[in-house]
């Protein structure tokens, strides 16, 4: 099947949000969504961008059963390691379920491993569900290393009221 990879642009965004959401019922977390196309559009493409995303669309003829020709994504951003350097998170890397097993999730990677690489960056990062065998699997096919197993981390996060409190400590 023919796709292409390109840089998302603002008119993606509805369809992003779309893709955002079909991923979080796969993750069994749509009640965590709280984000629509206008911030994925203010936050992605304004002058400072908070992120950046690549898009799979198909031709017209390989349309999905609801029309849809854009029918994965990845969104990343960089980040920074003190030990390492520069250094690219993948955020979310999605390809609708009927589009799987076509090389789209692999492209959709590769080209933010390429992105990555030609940014000088010496890593890409990413957070996969214990329970997603199958994504995991697939990241360690790609040459991936599972930190958790290897070194021990945990991924935590501060949100509402305990960043609220955390932010109200500052001197």
């Amino acid at each position: 099947m023919r796709f292409a990879i390109c840089a998302a642009k603002p008119e993606d965004c509805k369809d992003i949000e779309r893709m955002i959401m079909e991923l979080a019922v796969y993750e069994k977390m749509p009640d965590q969504v709280k984000i629509s196309y206008k911030e994925l559009e203010r936050d992605g493409f304004g002058p400072n961008p908070f992120y950046h995303c690549l898009i799979a669309e198909v031709p017209e003829e390989h349309k999905s059963k609801d029309g849809h020709t854009k029918v994965g994504y990845a969104l990343f951003f960089y980040t920074y390691s003190t030990w390492k350097g520069r250094t690219v998170y993948m955020e979310d890397l999605y390809v609708m379920p009927e589009y799987r097993g076509k090389g789209i999730g692999k492209a959709l990677m590769a080209t933010v491993a390429k992105v990555a690489r030609e940014s000088q960056c010496v890593r890409l990062q990413l957070s996969v569900l214990d329970w997603n065998k199958p994504s995991l699997d697939f990241y360690l096919a790609k040459g991936a290393e599972d930190l958790t197993a290897k070194e021990g981390w945990h991924f935590l996060r501060f949100h509402g009221i305990a960043l609220d409190n955390l932010a109200g400590e500052a001197p």
